[in-house]
């Protein structure tokens, strides 16, 4: 049977594999799901199960590995709110994909995205063309954010409602 220590470094080992392994593959890879990587997902927790626990399956076993991931990615949030250098490291940078309307080919080869993938994130935020997007970022959580000149406008008399109800009041 494992002692505690162990199934804490080795949960730790898997953690720590896993984040490295996700941020090498590309961050676009879990900002939508897709049946395929639900599948990846499901075979890579089954595959690393017995790494984290060995030859424990107790149920207090899977107890301290889970209360090891918790308290492993619970400490990670907090050193990665604090030291910017290590959250740009593990989390990368946002990436622009299109800037006034010019689509960067290079940052779409280097992010591995398509113009369909640009294109769907386009029409989700209501935009049906690129040539009317105004800025498109490739966030850290693997999102694509758009800006477009619809939005601009929308938000400028969204603040003149504003600004004229607060001077009636």
């Amino acid at each position: 049977m494992e002692f505690p220590t162990e199934i804490i470094l080795r949960s730790v080992a898997v953690y720590l594999f896993l984040l490295i392994a996700i941020r090498f593959f590309g961050k676009k890879e879990f900002s939508q799901l897709t049946i395929i990587d639900l599948v990846f997902i499901l075979l890579i927790s089954n595959s690393v199960q017995n790494a984290m626990v060995g030859s424990n399956t107790s149920l207090v076993g899977g107890l301290i590995a889970a209360a090891s991931l918790f308290v492993t990615n619970y400490l990670l949030k907090i050193i990665l709110y604090k030291d910017r250098r290590i959250s740009k490291l593990l989390q990368g940078n946002p990436v622009m994909l299109i800037h006034q309307g010019i689509i960067l080919e290079e940052h779409l080869k280097k992010e591995h995205i398509t113009i369909e993938e640009l294109e769907l994130a386009a029409r989700e935020h209501g935009v049906p063309s690129l040539k009317e997007v105004n800025l498109a970022v490739l966030e850290i959580d693997g999102s694509i954010s758009i800006l477009s000149e619809s939005y601009q406008k929308h938000s400028k008399r969204k603040r003149r409602v504003q600004k004229a109800m607060l001077s009636t009041n």
